[in-house]
C-alpha cells in the first residue's frame, strides 16, 4: 500500500490565522471565544463564538493578501476561509511552484454546513423585495463544493475535484478519502480538507433551539469546557484547515517538506439517533479500532488523542467512556482543543488533524484549558488539564464525530 504524508498545512481559526500562529496560541492555551457584537440586539440565546479576527497584522485573518476583494463578493465565507487556509497550505508544500502533472493534483474539500448565511440573506430579500433581487452569484456562493471548485482553479489542480459533506466529521472525511484516492493511483498529491463559516443569527439560533450551545455568555473565554461538570453546550465557530497530502515516494523524488505520515483511517456509523452518540461512544471506538487496524498499530503505540470533545453532555462522556476502554493504562494522553478553538463544524478534523500533527512535530500535547472540575468518569486518565504538556508524540489520533452518526478517526504518525 502506498504510504501518504503531508507537506503543507493552513489554518483559518478562532485562534489564530498560519499554522505557527494557531500553535503558539494553542500551547499557550489562549481562548479564540469571544462576544460577537452583532448578536448583542438580538433575541438568542447564546450570543458568544470563535470567529477569526480580520485584520492585517501578523496571525489576523486577512483574505484581501489572496482574493481580490471584488472576487470576494461573488463567495461565501465559508468558501472564502477555505481559500485563504489552502494558500497558505500550497505554498507551504511548495505547489505555487510546481511544475508536474497537475491532472494528477487533486482536491477534497468540504463543508458541513456550505453557505448558510448567504441562504438566509437571499431568503429575506427573495421575501422583501422578490426574485428579481436575487443575485446570480447566490447559488455558486452558497453550494459546498465550491470552496473545492475554487481551489482547484486557483491553482490549476486538474485532478480528483470532491467535496463530502458528513457534519462535524467532514474535515477528517476529507482527508481519509484524499489519502485513499492517492492510494489507489488516482492522484498523487491531494489538497484536503474543510471549511465553514456558519456563525451568524440563522446558525446559532438553529443550534440555541436545540439546546445544544453554552449561554455563559459573560464568560466567553471560560465557556467551552469538555469533560468538566459545569459545561453546558458547544461553541460554534468558523476558519478551515487545509493539508497537502502526497505520496511518499513522490514527495521524496520532489524535494518536499514533510510533516508526518497519515498511517491510518477508519470510519464508521451510529446507526443509533440523529443528533446523540451511540452509548457508550461504540461508534467511535468503531471508528478508532478500524484507524488503528488501517495503521497496523496497537492501542499502546498510541501518544496522542486529540478528541472530538465538544463540551456536551452526551457527547463527551461517550467519547471518554470508549477511549478509556480502548487507551485506559497505555499511557496515553487526550485533550480537546475545542476548549480554545470552539467546535469548527466541518472544519473541525481538518484543523485538528494540523493540531496533531504539530504535536508530533515539537513534542508538546495541547491542553485542555478550563477543565477544573472534571466528571466523574475521567479517574485517572490524562486529560492534560490546562496547560500544554511536554512528551514524545510519535503516534497521534484525531476524532471526529458527526450528527446522524457519522464518525471518523486519523491516525497520524512520526515520518520515518
Amino acid at each position: 500500500m502506498k504510504r501518504v504524508v503531508v507537506t503543507g498545512m493552513g489554518i483559518v481559526s478562532p485562534v489564530g490565522c498560519g499554522v505557527e500562529y494557531a500553535w503558539k496560541s494553542l500551547v499557550a492555551g489562549k481562548s479564540g471565544i469571544r462576544k460577537i457584537e452583532e448578536f448583542a440586539d438580538a433575541d438568542l440565546a447564546c450570543q458568544i463564538a470563535g470567529v477569526p479576527v480580520r485584520g492585517t497584522e501578523p496571525g489576523q485573518y486577512n483574505p484581501d493578501a489572496v482574493v481580490e476583494p471584488r472576487e470576494q463578493r461573488k463567495m461565501d465565507k465559508c468558501i472564502l476561509y477555505g481559500i485563504v487556509a489552502a494558500d497558505e497550505a500550497v505554498r507551504d508544500a511548495g505547489l505555487d511552484t510546481y511544475t508536474g502533472d497537475k491532472t494528477r493534483v487533486g482536491v477534497s474539500v468540504g463543508s458541513g454546513i456550505g453557505g448558510l448565511n448567504t441562504i438566509y440573506e437571499n431568503c429575506i430579500e427573495l421575501a422583501n423585495n422578490g426574485p428579481r433581487h436575487i443575485s446570480p452569484f447566490f447559488i455558486p456562493k452558497c453550494i459546498i463544493n465550491m470552496a473545492a471548485g475554487h481551489i482547484s482553479i486557483k491553482y490549476g489542480l486538474k485532478g480528483p475535484n470532491v467535496a463530502l459533506v458528513t457534519a462535524c466529521a467532514t474535515g477528517a472525511h476529507s482527508i481519509g478519502e484524499g489519502v485513499r484516492l492517492i492510494q489507489h493511483g488516482d492522484a498523487d498529491i491531494m489538497v484536503c480538507g474543510g471549511c465553514e463559516g456558519a456563525v451568524g443569527k440563522i446558525g446559532v439560533a438553529g443550534f440555541s433551539a436545540m439546546k445544544a450551545l453554552s449561554t455563559r455568555n459573560d464568560d466567553p473565554t471560560h465557556a467551552s469546557r469538555p469533560w468538566d461538570k459545569g459545561r453546558d453546550g458547544f461553541i460554534m465557530s468558523e476558519g478551515a484547515g487545509i493539508l497537502v497530502l502526497e505520496e511518499y515516494e513522490h514527495a521524496v523524488a520532489r524535494g518536499a517538506k514533510i510533516y508526518a505520515e497519515v498511517a491510518g483511517y477508519g470510519l464508521s456509523g451510529d446507526a443509533y439517533h440523529i443528533t446523540a452518540p451511540a452509548e457508550g461512544g461504540e461508534g467511535g471506538a468503531r471508528a478508532m479500532a478500524a484507524a488503528l487496524r488501517d495503521a497496523g498499530l496497537k492501542p499502546a503505540d498510541v501518544d496522542y488523542i486529540n478528541a472530538h470533545g465538544t463540551s456536551t453532555g452526551l457527547g463527551d462522556i461517550g467519547e471518554l467512556i470508549a477511549v478509556k476502554n480502548m487507551f485506559g493504562g497505555t499511557g496515553a494522553c487526550m485533550s480537546s482543543t475545542k476548549s480554545m478553538t470552539g467546535h469548527l463544524l466541518g472544519a473541525a478534523g481538518a484543523v485538528e488533524a494540523i493540531f496533531c500533527v504539530m504535536a508530533i512535530r515539537d513534542g508538546i500535547v495541547p491542553p485542555t484549558i478550563n477543565l477544573n472540575d472534571p466528571v466523574d468518569e475521567v479517574g485517572d486518565f490524562d486529560l492534560v488539564p490546562n496547560q500544554a504538556k511536554k512528551r514524545p508524540v510519535n503516534v497521534a489520533m484525531s476524532n471526529s464525530f458527526g450528527f446522524g452518526g457519522t464518525n471518523a478517526s486519523l491516525v497520524m504518525k512520526k515520518a520515518e
